[in-house]
């Protein structure tokens, strides 16, 4: 993880925009404390769009059917999956 000062980003432009370039998002810290990310169009782009195609796909199947979860029901299944892949990790 790269972790660098924000007045890098005033200071030192060329040199985080090749941290990114190179090495992905820096993470930037103001007065000791993280204040924001930088990374690049790329990099945004990947993330932004897993998550723009997997809204697509859920509002595809949604208009397939009529079935329909509450709000426990959807976060009491991701619970155990992630629960799941913790307790896996561990064998």
């Amino acid at each position: 993880m790269n972790i660098r000062p924000i007045s890098d980003l005033r200071n030192k432009y060329g040199e985080v925009e090749k941290d990114v370039r190179e090495s992905g998002p820096v993470f930037l810290t103001k007065n000791g404390y993280g204040s924001m990310v930088v990374m690049s169009m790329e990099q945004f782009e990947h993330i932004n769009g897993s998550v723009e195609d997997a809204l697509d796909a859920a509002d595809k199947q949604a208009a397939t059917t009529t079935q329909r979860y509450t709000h426990d029901e959807v976060f009491s299944s991701i619970r155990k999956g992630l629960s799941y892949g913790r307790d896996a990790r561990a064998l």
